[in-house]
């Protein structure tokens, strides 16, 4: 018995649509490749500009969350994102397992999302570095509390972007954007909690305050370098010189453990008014 023939066309038209719409399904998810300027390291981050990549975020109302922060100094002040903490009722940090310390104060910048706690102590600090000198292509290694568990992205920075902030909070400020290069094992999907968490460079030195992602990208966004510097000096804060040792792909997962272990970088809680 023959098949007729509008029955094989039909058969073979079934199999290209799933090819072209369903049987990519794995990656309709995946983040964008890795641009090929960002192979090797390039010229000097320029100057904030008109043209810059515009990122919209959507802010809601506070609530019950995580976060991460790091120290900066000795005397207790810790750099964080300001949308980790604004509205919160109650803050603190997680020094030992099931053991936090309530933040004292905190003070949020009007400006960007950045936000300063202080507990009056803190073991040992991070070397920031707030300088612009910056180059596309480098590395970074985002490190903190992604979904309330360890864990750290390696990436490299691609450009300037400008932040606009919506909905519970309207701003605009620059920022700096990371394209992912990999994961610790075991990390996937948002990167939710990372947030105040900061970027080092290959040295080792904190370039940044994380701030926001975008997933289905693959990129991750850090407060400028002068817009920290500024915050800080409104606050009246001089970070001290921190040990700063190198970070490479090869260890970063490791190196993460080391700043968590010694308090370095440590995670927010957040509660809000009921």
């Amino acid at each position: 018995m023959r098949i007729p023939d509008w029955i094989i066309y039909a058969l073979v038209l079934g199999l290209v649509i799933w090819v072209l719409f369903l049987g990519d399904n794995d990656r309709l998810d995946a983040p964008e490749p890795l641009p090929e300027t960002l192979l090797e390291e390039g010229p000097s981050l320029p100057e904030p500009s008109a043209f810059d990549e515009t990122v919209l975020v959507q802010v809601t109302a506070p609530q019950n969350g995580v976060g991460t922060a790091f120290a900066i100094d000795r005397r207790g002040n810790w750099l964080t994102a300001r949308h980790v903490v604004d509205g919160c009722r109650r803050v603190s940090l997680l020094v030992a397992p099931n053991r936090y310390v309530t933040v004292a104060r905190f003070s949020v910048d009007p400006d960007s999302d950045l936000a300063l706690l202080q507990t009056g102590r803190s073991l040992r600090a991070v070397d920031l570095n707030l300088t612009n000198d910056l180059r596309v292509g480098e590395v970074g290694f985002h490190i903190g509390y992604p979904q309330g568990r360890p864990g750290e992205v390696a990436t490299r920075l691609l450009a300037r972007s400008r932040l606009v902030t919506r909905g519970a909070r309207r701003n605009e400020e620059p920022v700096l954007a990371w394209a992912e290069l990999g994961r610790t094992r075991g990390l996937f999907g948002s990167l939710g909690g990372l947030s105040g968490g900061p970027v080092f460079d290959a040295e080792g030195q904190a370039r940044g305050v994380i701030v926001a992602e975008s997933p289905r990208r693959g990129r991750i966004y850090t407060a400028a370098p002068r817009s920290i510097a500024s915050f800080l000096e409104r606050q009246g804060i001089t970070p001290a010189d921190g040990r700063a040792s190198a970070i490479s792909v090869a260890d970063y997962g490791r190196r993460a453990d080391d700043f968590r272990n010694a308090l370095q970088v440590v995670k927010v809680a957040c509660e809000v008014e009921r």
